[in-house]
């Protein structure tokens, strides 16, 4: 098992990655996820010099690579975000479009499951009109659903837990790329050098 060391942008990025389906998936590429999951309280917080002292908090577990995980939000473009949060200490940074909820919409069976339809499909999660927790509310008044409420990390728990939200399945989406990029970029880490 490869140990992972995961910084993340804010709650909902936290909740997925210490969602049993993320870790059991995680399992399964031959990574474990090192404790704790370190919340930067916002994509602010993820510059160089606050960095540093996040990684203290991994003194007992020792990952072998550290991973930042953050939303593109307002930046102008995915390589905006990683240089502002470039860092020696990082081995991976990885920028969900626009916001993690992409995600979330990505993942046809969890929202169908949530929708309570079988005819939903989202077929660009990352090119919503607006910010993807705004297209959520939409869908679900589109479906006759009740909406996601007005908090987020709840939102993300009942997608992580009850809906059974799987980022395999979001990361095989077509037009989900961040997704893909995060799940291949883990899986390299395992990969044997050649």
């Amino acid at each position: 098992m490869v140990k992972v060391g995961f910084i993340v942008e804010g709650d909902s990025e936290k909740v997925l990655i210490e969602s049993a389906g993320f870790r059991k998936w995680a399992s399964e590429q031959g990574i474990e996820i090192c404790s704790p999951v370190i919340n930067a309280k916002g994509g602010g917080n993820l510059l160089p010099h606050h960095i540093g002292p996040m990684l203290a908090q991994f003194e007992r577990s020792q990952p072998q690579h550290i991973v930042i995980l953050t939303d593109l939000e307002d930046a102008p473009n995915v390589e905006a975000v990683k240089t502002r949060v470039t860092t020696k200490h990082a081995n991976l940074i990885f920028v969900a479009v626009k916001a993690l909820e992409a995600w979330f919409l990505a993942d046809t069976e969890a929202m169908q499951r949530w929708l309570k339809c079988t005819d939903f499909y989202e077929s660009a999660p990352e090119q919503t009109p607006g910010m993807p927790w705004d297209w959520l509310k939409e869908v679900a008044k589109h479906h006759g659903a009740r909406g996601p409420g007005t908090n987020k990390v709840i939102f993300a728990k009942k997608m992580c837990g009850a809906l059974n939200y799987h980022f395999g399945r979001a990361a095989v989406h077509p037009a989900c790329p961040s997704a893909t990029a995060f799940h291949d970029g883990l899986r390299a880490l395992v990969a044997p050098q050649s």
